[in-house]
Order: structure tokens, then C-alpha cells, then sequence
């Protein structure tokens, strides 16, 4: 399994994952931590800026943690076969033990939607 959470700061859990653009990549098995290793996206692959049609270097993840998002980006990481958790959890590793555990404190995602850039 293979989680990713949103960390444009490397410390802390990401509010605003659309322009997100750095990923801490859990690698789990049988429920514990195997290793964690950052991901830095280019401007042109972050959410917003990407089209919901383009692969996406987060392909292949279970899941995507984060500290806030739209619904649009929810239903667009259910396309891609993501669980989206939104989260007041801020530290990356601790969200992650939490829902491993299966105590992770989540919220519902943001009510609001705005265009983004189609597929040509």
C-alpha cells in the first residue's frame, strides 16, 4: 500500500493541496511503515494545474492525506482510484500511524469548485 500526504513544507501536513507540489510517500505493508521518501511534482504537474486526464505521479497511491480540498479534487482522486483524507492532523507521520490505526480525525472536503485547465 502506498499513501501519500500533501507537505509543500516537509514538516507539515499541506491546506491547500490543489497547488500542491511536494508529497511525503508512505510505503506500507501489513500495517507498518516500510519507508518514506519525498515527492517534488513541477508546477505543471501539480492538481490545479494538471488535467485530470494526464497521468499524475501520484498514480498507484491508495490513498492522499491532506489538510484541506475541494470536491471537484476529491471526485478527481476517486477517478484515480485515491481515498482522499482530509485531516487537522499536522504532522505528516502521525496522520499516518492515525489512519493505519484507524484514529485518524478527519473533516469533510470544502463545499467550492472553480475551473481548472481541460484536456486539449
Amino acid at each position: 500500500m502506498k499513501i501519500a500526504v500533501a507537505s509543500q513544507n516537509r514538516r507539515e501536513i499541506t491546506d491547500h493541496t490543489g497547488r500542491c507540489r511536494k508529497f511525503w510517500i508512505y510505503n506500507i505493508e501489513t500495517g507498518n511503515i516500510l519507508s518514506k521518501q519525498l515527492l517534488e511534482l513541477p508546477k505543471e504537474q501539480c492538481f490545479h494545474d494538471s488535467s485530470p486526464h494526464d497521468p499524475s505521479p501520484l498514480d498507484g497511491m491508495q490513498a492522499l492525506i491532506a489538510g484541506g480540498m475541494g470536491t471537484g479534487l476529491v471526485r478527481r482522486l476517486e477517478s484515480m482510484s485515491i481515498k482522499a483524507i482530509i485531516t487537522t492532523e499536522i504532522d505528516p507521520d502521525k496522520a499516518v500511524e492515525d489512519y493505519l490505526n484507524g484514529t485518524l480525525d478527519t473533516i469533510p472536503a470544502e463545499p467550492h469548485e472553480h475551473g481548472h485547465k481541460q484536456a486539449k
